[in-house]
């Protein structure tokens, strides 16, 4: 059994190219820990995570040339496992399964320090060696969501040239987008449907046919309705459905409103179509 393990991690290893290896401490408790600081920090091919829960040492295996053990330790830090780098939020924290709730050593440790130190400007090189504790910020896929709604209504309008524009705008903000500051889930769909995105959203850039873009429009909806539903975005989204739309089969898209304002045929027939789920996160 021991050695089966030892070679499937062995195999994981050998997928990833030109793999570095360093060890660090990530603080947890038990076989739930180590299942949730693994798969927030395994990324397939690319990044490899190997939990020990009794001494608390992890060895991260990964590419340097396509993520950094940064990238990996805030991952699992924005999972509710604090290092020596990152500090869980404390929402995340408190939500973990009591089981899971691991004494917060750096927590203490930074707070105290912190204390000492309030009113001791001499003592700024110690300070750059503690954890940095990771506040939940305003959602940076947002602005890719915002660039997608104004698509839409480019495409409600029948307006292939602004459409086109829109696109250009969407590509942009998707390429603002960092992604260590990805939260786990958000982090997992954003490797999943990136590719897709950009093709589709290229493809509508490139051409002022309304037609052609709406066909690409269809699955770039799909898309960014899976990346929708597992990030935060500012207001109820209604994730709505036209029948008649992609010869007959049906297409959706999403809308900050819940009046249909159909996106494939505007004026033709602008109210053709339903809410069939409304997104709250």
């Amino acid at each position: 059994m021991a050695l089966t393990v030892l070679l499937s991690h062995t195999v994981c290893i050998a997928q990833i190219k030109n793999a570095q290896s360093e060890s660090i401490k990530i603080y947890g408790n038990c076989g739930m820990c180590e299942s949730t600081i693994e798969q927030a920090g395994n990324m397939k091919k690319v990044a490899q995570v190997d939990w020990n829960r009794d001494t608390k040492m992890a060895t991260l295996n990964y590419d340097p040339s396509k993520t950094s053990q940064e990238e990996i330790l805030k991952r699992i830090a924005l999972a509710g496992y604090d290092n020596d780098q990152f500090l869980a939020p404390d929402d995340v924290y408190a939500k973990l399964p009591e089981c899971c709730q691991y004494e917060r050593v750096k927590k203490t440790e930074m707070a105290k320090t912190e204390t000492k130190e309030d009113h001791s400007m001499h003592n700024h090189d110690k300070m750059k060696d503690k954890p940095t504790e990771i506040k939940q910020e305003v959602n940076q896929l947002n602005a890719v969501f915002d660039s997608y709604f104004s698509l839409k209504d480019a495409l409600v309008k029948s307006d292939g040239k602004l459409a086109s524009t829109k696109a250009k705008e969407l590509l942009a903000s998707i390429k603002t987008v960092e992604m260590g500051k990805l939260t786990t889930k958000e982090h997992t769909i954003w490797m999943k449907v990136m590719k897709g995105l950009v093709f589709d959203i290229e493809h509508i850039e490139e051409t002022k046919d309304v037609g052609h873009q709406r066909d690409h429009f269809n699955t770039l909806s799909d898309n960014m309705y899976q990346l929708l539903k597992v990030s935060k975005y500012e207001q109820p989204v209604y994730y709505q459905h036209c029948p008649m739309a992609n010869s007959g089969k049906g297409a959706n898209w999403l809308s900050k409103e819940n009046a249909v304002k159909n996106p494939y045929y505007g004026s033709q027939m602008l109210t053709c179509g339903k809410t069939v789920e409304t997104i709250e996160n």
